[in-house]
């Protein structure tokens, strides 16, 4: 492995430059007549891109082309930015908050990295007990998870569900539904962990099927997903993923060369375009230990080009063919994790005690089951947003979606969309046209 030495940076002098030098943060609408370009200028520290990124994703902005340059001690950024309807980001609130979060005074304003549109993912919500949950994937898995939370009298106030290569990972947000505070009774929690163990595990005797963790503390629930399946190893697949979980469109093209002259590895992704592309992409080289030098990023059309120029933190470049191997599965993984094809049921309802394990259940009596799925609550509202498909992995029969609605629909708003599978448009049909995404739900409850 080629290796570069990098140079020695005191902390204390590090911490005295940031302070001379503080971030430099602009909003333009007027150098682009598509798009508002954020620029980014600050001293370079370890993590500043994912940072960055985070807060950008956080609050649903597209990225559709970005300049990274962190070379040399600072960080400088360009990126073109929409909302999710591709217009210019005009809203007072948001350039507001975007100046604060990632300017002079981000990291020590209390609070400034909330964006008050999202309850899961920026924040902790309130007092409430993180359960952190992975096994073996199967129909119906979520609707017993659920089940057993409320047998148990806890209430789900916010959850992020992914799966990807038969494997699920959850976060779960709950508090006591008495109190409404969090649950820090060890017995309790003792008895919620083995009954949860005994859900995951199924049929299997072998203990690391399954993995149940809790935490009291702030976490950020894509990242920690990312995190919790990239340690568990699901971008091995052991052979399980079939082309009708991910079929060609979605099938990422990602290669690894060495840059001779800079002594970079220069790692290029071409794949279909999507929100938070890019930020699943950079948290995972993160993640991996990897630094980020420089960086383009583009769309065309349907389709992203990203091209990332970086070193492992002990400044090796990547020459070793398996390493190489290693990190373009880990890529394709974490690209494909947040990949939906199909149908997503999107259901507010007020909040009561065992709402998810009411909508799981219904789900899995009628067949569906649940490849992705975002929970939250804000004040007595909740929003559930359920991807799936049929148990045996084939399009959902819309006969079913119509009995499903039959059922729930005088309960709750129900809006049904069907996931593009291609660069045509997405179809809806129900409660809504437009395509929906968390924060802008939230807004309607919050306004």
């Amino acid at each position: 492995m080629a290796k570069v030495c990098w140079p020695y940076f005191d902390p204390e002098y590090e911490n005295l430059s940031m302070r001379i030098n503080p971030p430099r943060v602009s909003v333009d609408n007027l150098s682009c007549s598509d798009c508002t370009l954020i620029k980014v200028d600050s001293m370079n520290k370890p993590g500043i891109l994912l940072e960055v990124v985070q807060i950008l994703t956080d609050i649903d902005l597209i990225i559709t082309k970005a300049y990274i340059s962190s070379d040399g001690g600072w960080f400088m950024d360009v990126f073109h930015v929409t909302d999710q309807q591709g217009n210019k980001i005009t809203d007072g609130k948001i350039i507001d908050y975007i100046e604060k979060a990632l300017g002079p005074k981000g990291d020590t304003i209390d609070g400034v990295k909330t964006w008050p549109g999202k309850r899961v993912g920026v924040h902790s919500v309130g007092d409430h007990t993180a359960i952190e949950l992975i096994g073996k994937d199967r129909p119906g898995l979520l609707s017993e998870i659920s089940a057993v939370l409320a047998d148990l009298h806890f209430n789900v106030v916010g959850a992020e569900v992914w799966t990807h290569n038969r494997r699920i990972a959850c976060v779960v947000y709950v508090n006591d539904d008495a109190t409404c505070r969090a649950v820090d009774d060890p017995t309790r929690l003792s008895v919620m962990e083995e009954q949860l163990k005994n859900v995951l595990r199924g049929c299997e005797d072998d203990d690391k099927v399954a993995r149940t963790s809790f935490s009291m503390g702030f976490t950020h629930v894509d990242r920690r997903l990312h995190q919790m399946l990239f340690a568990d190893r699901d971008y091995e697949g052991g052979g399980t993923t079939t082309e009708a979980d991910y079929p060609s469109s979605f099938k990422p093209k990602i290669t690894i060369d060495h840059c001779e002259d800079k002594g970079y590895s220069a790692v290029s992704v071409m794949c279909k375009d999507r929100p938070k592309l890019m930020f699943d992409i950079v948290c995972t080289l993160t993640d991996m230990q990897y630094v980020v030098f420089h960086a383009s990023i583009s769309s065309d059309g349907p389709y992203a080009s990203q091209e990332y120029f970086i070193r492992h933190m002990d400044g090796c470049t990547l020459d070793n063919e398996g390493e190489k191997e290693r990190v373009i599965k880990c890529l394709e993984a974490a690209i494909r994790r947040r990949v939906s094809e199909g149908l997503s049921l999107e259901l507010c309802a007020k909040d009561r005690v065992g709402l998810l394990s009411e909508l799981t259940r219904v789900l899995r009596e009628h067949g569906l089951s649940v490849t992705r799925a975002g929970v939250s609550t804000v004040g007595e509202q909740a929003m559930n947003v359920f991807y799936v498909r049929d148990a045996s992995g084939k399009p959902v029969d819309m006969k079913t979606i119509e009995a499903l609605r039959k059922e729930i629909g005088h309960t709750m708003m129900l809006n049904v969309k069907k996931e593009p599978s291609s660069a045509k448009t997405p179809e809806a049909s129900g409660w809504a046209k437009t395509s929906f995404f968390f924060g802008s739900l939230f807004e309607r409850f919050l306004a």
